[in-house]
């Protein structure tokens, strides 16, 4: 099983680090550089859960917004 959310599909997605250096100058600075960008992951937020699937028991990767969902669901 790879790192995804069984239910909407989730997963890591690449991006950037964008370090600024220096003040601002509305805060009464020289002005903020922007240095070099370096490659980064986004990981998705997953838990391991036990869920009543269809009256089954299943063991599935599921990411907090579509736990917290499911959880609103029930109520």
């Amino acid at each position: 099983m790879s790192r995804t959310c069984d239910f909407c599909g989730k997963g890591t997605t690449s991006g950037q680090n964008v370090p600024r250096k220096g003040l601002p100058r509305r805060k009464g600075g020289g002005g903020v550089k922007i240095g070099v960008r370096t490659k980064r992951t986004f990981k998705a937020n997953l838990h391991s859960k036990s869920l009543l699937i269809n009256g089954v028991k299943r063991k599935v990767k599921i990411c907090s917004r579509c736990l917290s969902a499911r959880d609103k669901q029930a109520v």
